[in-house]
């Protein structure tokens, strides 16, 4: 292959990569602060892991996608659930017993990186989502973020990348025209000497 057909991939591939680093970031921002809080996607709310509790499964920082809604009475045992706790804190841990009394349930729950089972047991009307199984490691500090002050700084990172980036494109390319124009001069030029 030669060099200009591997630059040349390399140019698109790096375009196409900022582009959708500048809507991933815009869908986030503006989810994050449409809703209020945390940013939701089909249905699917996008939650920040702010302890290891349930490592290695889900680490410290990762953005998980829970499912809000339906009967919270549902779940079983290794059911994974976001919950709202007595400090109005939103914990995502396993279920390991699920208790009932009349009508009431509850569950018994556990991080996976935990020595012992939480203290208090959950009430299903405290159950706020299950947990999807998705995770991207590292990517809720950059949501955290986006719902700060400062969030929305986040698009004009890679708006600016994407700028500079194409300046630099057009700059190379008209660099190559120009050379073009002057190496065919200077054909043509020689072209009218020779047959002078």
């Amino acid at each position: 292959m030669s060099f200009k057909l591997v630059r040349k991939w390399v140019s698109r591939l790096t375009t196409y990569l900022l582009f959708a680093v500048l809507i991933v970031m815009a869908v986030v921002v503006v989810s994050s602060k449409a809703s209020g809080g945390e940013p939701e996607i089909a249905g699917y709310q996008l939650k920040t892991v702010l302890s290891g509790s349930m490592e290695p499964g889900i680490q410290t920082g990762s953005l998980i996608a829970v499912k809000p809604g339906g009967d919270m009475t549902r779940f079983t045992d290794g059911d994974v659930i976001t919950f709202m706790d007595q400090e109005e804190k939103l914990i995502t841990h396993r279920i390991t017993e699920v208790l009932t009394s009349g009508d009431q349930v509850m569950y018994r729950t556990k991080g996976d990186n935990n020595n012992a089972e939480d203290l208090e047991p959950v009430l299903s009307q405290n159950v706020v989502a299950e947990y999807t199984g998705f995770t991207i490691p590292y990517i809720g500090y950059l949501v955290n973020f986006a719902q700060s002050q400062n969030g929305a700084f986040l698009l004009l990172i890679p708006g600016i990348l994407l700028l500079c980036y194409s300046g630099l494109t057009i700059w190379r390319t008209l660099g190559e025209i120009e050379k073009q124009n002057k190496k065919e001069t200077k054909n043509l030029e020689e072209g009218q000497s020779l047959s002078s």
